[in-house]
């Protein structure tokens, strides 16, 4: 890793319809911008002016909201969306330089098809996109490929190693400068500079190779979020990026430790490992009047939504008045287990009532809500990029598209000036702009490797 000084890094996630379940209903709010794409184009130029490293486009194959009836999920915001792939395909020719991290999903894809369309993005972006690993969580989900219910949460890990170990092999199918073209020799591409996969594992059988050359970065950025112990295994074995969602500066502090812990006894630099956790900044001239900006926000929440989407995380509540504190233990998860553990030692340090913990749950998703004048949310943002807490931020806006604009504008523009964030950027790919190295070929490697032993 390079000996500059160490700078945040930042995202902007780009939630549908912004973070908070209400906030489309806010009245400078674009209710429509989840199909907009000139919304988008306008967002990421903004981010890329201000030097931001990548948008990060979480996603899912359905609407994954478990309402009781068509009533109630009316009300939810967070229904349509563009499919990540597709839109970062031309949002990436609008753009010299910002990155793209999309989602897709180990349990819903295969890995041949995943690994060309990865590959493909990632020339047509000229080195600029990431994987952003998910194994699904929702019933929704499973229902949309032909399941009754959703696979079992260790199961859903162990077929995510093995898909991703498939990904790079196939990824790794041919060297760097394996396309010769020579059309004097007829010789297309050097023979001996292609790796056939032949992966024969307890899940999947591909032979390879990817039919494309090698991607600008060696493998796209790989982002992944899992915060259980399978999850957090599999990230520190596969990740760039770690995507996580304390809310807490000791927890955080904790979580960061594990995981550059992890990434070393898994045999990596720890510093190759970024831990990015999700903020919702909440900006307001004074901190009294950003928090005011954000009752305004919550009294937007209808009743219907508080509801909607949480049976799943806090079991059925029916027996229950909603002014009653949260039932201890919440029930046992298959789904996103590591924000059910989190959010039982919160209640257990602190018990809320159901309208709250539906309050906490509908506002920023478990994520960090951070509310305050421009100098205050810096200052602790600052505070735990400098206290190992984090490697830097993945943000999101409450509501589209003002506040997006408001923390880029002026949020970032305050890190930079305290010297905490980089004034321009530093290379041409995601990797180099992350600071990250580029990924040699595994096989290359291996037999570089082979023959150094060799000569010995």
């Amino acid at each position: 890793m390079s000996n500059q000084k160490r700078m945040m890094r930042i995202g902007l996630n780009l939630v549908q319809n912004g973070t908070h379940q209400s906030g489309w209903r806010h009245p400078d709010a674009n209710a429509g911008v989840a199909n907009d794409f000139e919304a988008y184009v306008e967002l990421v130029r903004a981010a890329e002016r201000q030097k931001l490293h990548f948008l990060f486009l979480a996603d899912g194959a359905g609407v994954r909201i478990d309402a009781k009836d068509n009533e109630q999920l009316s009300y939810h915001g967070h229904i349509d969306r563009f499919e990540p792939l597709t839109l970062v395909s031309a949002l990436s020719a609008l753009t010299r330089h910002i990155g793209f991290v999309c989602t897709a999903s180990t349990t819903y894809n295969e890995p041949y098809a995943l690994a060309r369309r990865f590959a493909s993005i990632d020339h047509i972006s000229h080195g600029r996109v990431g994987w952003n690993v998910v194994t699904g969580w929702s019933e929704e989900e499973a229902r949309n490929f032909g399941h009754s219910t959703l696979m079992e949460h260790d199961r859903r890990y162990e077929r995510a190693a093995e898909f991703v170990e498939v990904v790079t092999g196939l990824w790794d199918s041919w060297d760097d400068d394996a396309f010769i073209r020579d059309k004097a020799s007829g010789h297309y591409f050097d023979p001996d500079k292609l790796h056939v996969l032949n992966h024969k594992g307890a899940h999947y059988d591909v032979r390879g190779p990817l039919n494309i050359s090698r991607a600008p970065q060696g493998h796209p950025v790989i982002a992944q979020a899992g915060g259980s112990g399978p999850g957090r295994d599999l990230g520190a074995r596969i990740a760039d990026i770690i995507y996580t969602s304390q809310t807490d500066l000791a927890e955080a502090q904790d979580f960061y430790k594990d995981m550059k812990a992890r990434a070393a006894k898994a045999g990596r630099d720890p510093d190759t490992l970024l831990v990015m956790p999700g903020w919702m900044p909440i900006l307001g001239s004074t901190d009294e009047e950003a928090h005011k900006k954000f009752d305004v926000l919550d009294a937007l929440n209808h009743p219907q939504i508080q509801m909607a989407g949480m049976t799943r995380l806090l079991g059925d509540l029916s027996n229950y008045d909603i002014d009653d504190y949260m039932p201890l233990p919440l029930p046992p998860s298959n789904a996103v287990q590591s924000t059910r553990d989190r959010l039982e030692k919160r209640l257990r340090e602190k018990p809320m009532t159901i309208r709250e913990v539906c309050a906490l749950m509908s506002s920023s998703f478990a994520h960090r809500a951070a509310c305050g004048s421009i100098q205050t949310v810096a200052d602790r943002m600052q505070l735990w990029f400098e206290s190992g807490a984090c490697d830097g931020f993945n943000l999101s806006a409450a509501y589209m598209s003002g506040p997006v604009f408001d923390f880029i504008d002026n949020l970032v523009p305050e890190l930079r000036r305290r010297g905490v964030f980089r004034a321009e950027y530093q290379g041409s790919t995601l990797r180099e702009n992350l600071g990250l190295p580029r990924k040699p070929n595994q096989f290359t490697a291996k037999a570089k490797g082979a023959q150094g032993v060799a000569a010995e």
